[in-house]
């Protein structure tokens, strides 16, 4: 369960792009290092008055807005996500140039804030303003010392994979203009696709490459692309038939006649054909021949070069913590064993007489018992979605009852696309438009049923959908009560932290988990996490083999073997983006922990979830602060 990986750089200061990239960069820096050292007379200045921190708190909110615009001027992707149609017929400058020219950016921008603006002339949400804006230049730069440390093309990220899937998802066609937009973008991403291929040359060169099957992936789904008409002889490729079909509804809406119709066709085609397909054919080219320098047995980041200091970072951008890859194994370790002991008192209740591990066998090795799964034919995927989408709806009629501010914008839930889909691979969230004429989209993947058991529909639909990454992300980008920069911040522990805090919370709604087996799929869910923080930093600080890897995660879930590699790959080529979840959620939940402690009778469970939502995403050193300062404010009040 994960964020839709986006096409952007992923060094560059496109932070919106990064929330929803599983390797979305941030520092090892503290937050709270980033408000200006106190002058030696500080303590002689008179504190400032209502009036001058209205005053300042005012001009650095402008100057926030100002800074926003000069932002998204570098990346047409995000104009389009947020619903514009500035630049859009452009696709993002993927080139090591362009990331470094918006890292320049970012530096001039902070060094304006602390010479034009005072901090201490600031109200407390100004103040995690200023130091999220800080926060993630100084992320910048920590990761910037790694850039050839990075993965460009991997099978999780999936960069090549977003092209299509952004034109037909995103792209929004309403006249012949937008049409002509989306043409040029189709040529566009030929460019952006060969930038990317030469900053993985430029990776490669200094001994850095992707584990093995993390090119069979690209090979294998750049391919399935370029794979049909006007390719081949086929039936059509996905990008043609929603060409056709956009340009098919601009005649019946009248927006244009049969004759602007062809001429649109031919366009896309010509497009298609002469930009589009060679560069994924250089794509796979270079996939091929660079392949044969993998090892064939994969290994984690630690055994590459500057592989141990790129994990540390890697760490820290992940939790947004100082905690050490050691300490991280060990919480791990502790939450496996606190779970397995929940998972063996719901194994009783069922009346299941063997052990922990038979029990995992029973569950996952009995693919044609409709008890534990769907079947795998069109009406058991109509009948996945049908009942995830009923779960979300149950949860929406309580959510009044949990939460003060409440998201306006719409969720549906689709099937992946087939050239993306992957049996087996998690489910994702990919936002809506902030002013909700494109609706949050919980995706899944049900090319293969036998992957997706009955037990975790409940829980999968719930840190997806509601109360989980589409509550929580429509939340912030909707919020009017902070400088907009912040309404599209991403930070994985905060954002994937609250994912799993929500199937937790789940179980105070009415109506859900009822069945024993669905709360076993809670708490599988919640294991698989804590496995990843032992997984994870086995694979990368404990030159943990991939053997290793999977026959941990097997003995303390009931997933399959295919599925346990699937994971394990997955944090071979996203190193400490697993670990977000965990440390996320135990953050939360001690927030949540000592606001009850300290308020007492006063605790309310909406205005701390307000508190948690209604800033946006944060790191966790500053949502604890801004907890902080609603307990104080609770108190006072």
């Amino acid at each position: 369960m994960r964020f839709t990986p986006q096409f952007s750089s992923k060094k560059s200061s496109c932070h919106f792009l990064m929330m929803l990239l599983a390797s979305s960069a941030m520092a090892a820096c503290s937050p709270s290092s980033s408000a200006p050292e106190e002058p030696a007379a500080a303590a002689e200045t008179a504190e400032p008055t209502a009036d001058e921190i209205a005053a300042e708190t005012a001009r650095l909110n402008a100057w926030f807005e100002e800074k926003f615009e000069e932002e998204i001027a570098f990346s047409p992707i995000q104009q389009s996500f947020l619903g514009r149609k500035t630049n859009y017929g452009q696709m993002d400058d993927m080139s090591q140039e362009a990331a470094d020219e918006q890292l320049a950016w970012r530096k001039a921008t902070v060094e304006e804030m602390k010479s034009e603006f005072d901090y201490d002339k600031l109200t407390p949400e100004a103040k995690i303003s200023w130091d999220i804006w800080d926060y993630q230049y100084q992320a910048a730069v920590a990761e910037n010392e790694f850039q050839t440390n990075e993965y460009i093309f991997e099978q999780m990220g999936a960069i090549h994979t977003f092209p299509p899937s952004f034109l037909i998802s995103v792209h929004r066609v309403d006249d012949a203009s937008d049409m002509e937009a989306y043409i040029s973008r189709i040529s566009e991403t030929g460019r952006a696709i060969e930038q990317m291929i030469v900053r993985s040359k430029a990776n490669a060169e200094t001994g850095v490459r992707p584990p093995r099957f993390a090119f069979e992936s690209v090979i294998d789904s750049a391919q399935k692309i370029i794979t049909g008409a006007p390719f081949d002889e086929g039936e059509d490729s996905a990008i043609w038939a929603d060409a056709q079909s956009k340009i098919s509804a601009l005649v019946e809406a009248g927006e244009i006649d049969d004759a602007k119709a062809e001429s649109l066709r031919e366009a896309a085609q010509t497009a298609l054909i002469e930009d589009w397909m060679p560069a994924y054919e250089n794509l796979i080219a270079w996939q091929k021949e660079d392949m044969p320098n993998t090892p064939e047995v994969g290994t984690g980041i630690g055994a590459l070069p500057n592989g141990e200091a790129y994990y540390n970072e890697r760490l820290a951008s992940h939790t947004t913590t100082d905690l050490t890859a050691d300490e991280i194994h060990q919480i791990g370790l502790d939450e496996v064993a606190r779970l397995r002991s929940e998972m063996v008192k719901i194994k009783d209740e069922v009346g299941f007489t063997g052990d922990l591990q038979e029990f995992f066998a029973e569950l996952r090795d009995n693919k044609d018992n409709e008890k534990y799964y769907y079947p795998d034919t069109d009406e058991g995927r109509l009948a996945y979605i049908a009942d995830s989408t009923a779960a979300i709806e149950r949860i929406e009629e309580e959510l009044p009852n949990y939460f003060g501010i409440l998201p306006k914008a719409d969720l549906e839930v689709k099937r992946v696309e087939a050239f993306r889909e992957q049996d087996g691979a998690a489910q994702h969230y990919r936002p809506g438009t902030p002013d909700g004429s494109r609706p949050g989209i919980y995706y899944a993947h049900l090319s293969d049923m036998k992957a997706m058991p009955k037990r975790e529909l409940e829980v999968i639909a719930y840190h997806e959908g509601l109360p989980g990454h589409h509550m929580q992300i429509s939340i912030a980008q909707e919020l009017t009560s902070v400088p907009t920069f912040r309404t599209q911040a991403g930070f994985n522990a905060y954002s994937e932290g609250w994912g799993l805090y929500s199937e937790k919370l789940a179980t105070e709604f009415e109506g859900t988990y009822e069945d024993p087996y669905s709360d076993f799929g809670r708490l599988g869910s919640e294991i698989w996490r804590a496995i990843r923080l032992v997984v994870d930093t086995g694979l990368h600080s404990k030159d943990w083999s991939e053997e290793e890897a999977v026959a941990y995660f097997l003995e303390n879930s009931a997933i399959t073997e295919a599925q346990a590699q699937s994971e394990v790959r997955r944090y071979m080529t996203l190193p400490g983006q697993a670990t977000g979840y965990k440390i996320g959620m135990i953050k939360i939940q001690q927030l949540r922990r000592n606001a009850e402690q300290e308020l007492g009778d006063k605790f309310d469970l909406p205005g701390f979830h307000d508190a948690v939502l209604g800033g946006g995403a944060m790191p966790l050193k500053v949502l604890e602060r801004r907890v902080d300062q609603w307990i104080a404010d609770v108190k006072a009040a």
